[in-house]
């Protein structure tokens, strides 16, 4: 499965804050970390911070597409349905 990303480094505080229209029509979550843009490891953040927001390993997740660029694309480990499953419900609770 693949998740688009939006990040943000050097954030006041690590947290998911939402979802955020893609140019292209699409839709990323966006990602904020506390973590400085250099040497991976904001992307190190992002990964840390997905993992633990969605009771997943790190080694199940990494990023396949944007590791020099704000915008990222994560690949999700897993059996698709579930992971489906999880996703969906981590956007219902940033909906409200």
């Amino acid at each position: 499965m693949r998740v688009r990303v939006r990040t943000t480094p050097r954030a006041a505080a690590d947290r998911i804050a939402g979802l955020v229209p893609e140019a292209d029509g699409g839709v990323a979550l966006k990602v904020a970390v506390t973590a400085v843009a250099e040497g991976g490891n904001a992307n190190k953040a992002v990964l840390a911070l997905l993992a633990r927001e969605w009771g997943l390993a790190k080694r199940d997740l990494a990023i396949v597409a944007g590791r020099k660029d704000r915008r990222k694309t994560v690949v999700v480990a897993g059996d698709p349905t579930q992971v489906l499953a999880l996703l969906e419900r981590h956007v219902a609770r940033l909906r409200g």
